[in-house]
């Protein structure tokens, strides 16, 4: 999940070459340069996963500065937010789940902990596209937004983060109504992206939308499956994240084990075969579900 560069320090210091060889150059030039530099460098795949996470809080801490001094610059906002999103996901929310029946008070803590990072994400996101787009909030208000939400090809990504950042908030919010509220908009947001590019992440998209389908309220579980599948095959069969989230928002919910583990040995299936990060990190999710399926059923 993670596309969180190794080699941090390099790019750190081709940074700070820059600005102390190019002191005639306009401010603002620099900073665009060195945000390019970063967001070609955060494509760059970590294989190992505890690697990947002692490196991402520099990654992270040194493109959210450069982000504040070129806050519309949307590559490098979809970067952060798929960092901190993806950070509070594998490393901070799946830590709380982990501790849940043992350690309650800490669980409680690293979920609050997520909560904000999750929110950090939505917030870099949004005054980005905010920035790109500055209609979009009062076309996301409107129940018809999935219809008048025009997305430009350079702004998918970033409203993609800024949608599942914020869903992942609101689900560790159901104690705060305000932030309750906005469930509608950040279905409204995701529903704009997946009708812009329903292909987008290798079914990413989909299964953003099938997991809205599944818990927001009037949502239905064939809906919600129908996207899963769409997102599965949009993989090719060979992104295992699709199947890990039908697994818990499908065969979970309607008490299906034998679905449940079904759908989690095909994640382990595909993701064996890929060294990404992110297939890496749906692996090892995957396997955490199904040794912990006793206290699940």
């Amino acid at each position: 999940m993670l596309r969180n560069s190794l080699r941090p320090s390099l790019t750190m210091l081709a940074v700070l070459l820059v600005f102390a060889l190019s002191a005639c150059v306009p401010r603002q030039l620099l900073v665009n340069g060195a945000a390019e530099a970063l967001t070609a460098q955060s494509q760059a795949e970590e294989e190992d996963i505890g690697l990947a996470r002692e490196a991402s809080a520099f990654y992270l801490k040194l493109s959210e500065s450069l982000l504040r001094q070129s806050p519309g610059h949307l590559a490098l906002a979809e970067s952060v937010a798929s960092g901190f999103t993806q950070y509070a996901y594998a490393f901070v929310a799946s830590d709380a789940e982990r501790m849940m029946n043992t350690d309650a008070k800490a669980a409680h803590l690293l979920n609050e902990r997520a909560r904000r990072l999750y929110l950090r994400a939505h917030r870099h996101a949004m005054a980005a596209l905010a920035k790109s787009n500055p209609g979009l909030m009062a076309t996301l208000a409107k129940p018809s937004a999935t219809e008048l939400l025009l997305l430009k090809p350079d702004q998918v990504g970033v409203a993609y983060w800024a949608a599942a950042s914020w869903g992942a908030y609101i689900a560790l919010s159901k104690d705060d109504p305000d932030a309750v509220a906005d469930l509608p908009l950040a279905v409204r947001l995701a529903e704009g992206v997946w009708r812009t590019s329903p292909n987008f992440g290798q079914g990413a998209a989909a299964s953003l939308m099938g997991q809205f389908e599944a818990s927001r309220p009037g949502g239905t579980m064939a809906k919600a499956a129908a996207y899963f599948d769409e997102a599965i095959a949009a993989g090719g069969g060979q992104n295992p994240g699709p199947y890990v989230a039908k697994a818990e928002s499908i065969a979970q919910a309607a008490g299906d084990r034998p679905a449940f583990e079904a759908l989690l040995q095909q994640a382990l299936a595909v993701s064996a075969k890929r060294t990404d990060l992110s297939s890496q990190i749906m692996r090892q999710r995957a396997q955490w579900l199904l040794d912990t399926v006793d206290d699940l059923f």
